[in-house]
């Protein structure tokens, strides 16, 4: 007969989560999980997932998606730099990221604001187009 092997220790995500500093609450951990923003291993998970060391995970918050492996496991939240200590970011990951945030760059570079305030004519087809496209106009009274 083989002994029975030791449990591995494990974190709930959401704990999990909040402790490496992806979110600011708990509760917002546990949002991020139901609304289908975090996978761990390739799945959906739950917010009581058990997480071991050496799991994946694929986070979504906004524009910014990370994948990140779970280097150790805490349930306590602490200071920025032992949260940091709790995961490694893959290379893919962190490749793709810079190349997001050098299109959001780029993208801000092409606007060009406008050099003041609309004319009087100006507003009146602002309107007349705001009408057109069925949007109503803040500024009327009705």
């Amino acid at each position: 007969m083989t002994a029975p092997t030791p449990p591995q220790p494990s974190v709930r995500a959401d704990q999990w989560l909040w402790a490496a500093r992806f979110f600011k609450t708990r509760s917002l951990a546990k949002q991020a999980i139901d609304g289908g923003k975090i996978e761990v291993n390739g799945a959906r998970c739950k917010a009581a997932k058990a997480l071991h060391v050496g799991d994946t995970l694929m986070i979504s918050r906004g524009i910014e998606r990370l994948e990140v492996v779970v280097a150790a496991l805490s349930a306590k939240r602490g200071p920025a730099a032992t949260a940091t200590l709790l995961y490694s970011e893959t290379e893919s990951s962190v490749i793709n990221r810079e190349r997001e945030r050098e299109a959001q760059r780029l993208s801000r570079m092409a606007y060009q604001p406008p050099d003041g305030r609309p004319s009087k004519r100006d507003r009146r087809n602002i309107v007349q187009f705001e009408r057109l496209q069925g949007v109503p106009a803040s500024d009327e009274t009705s």
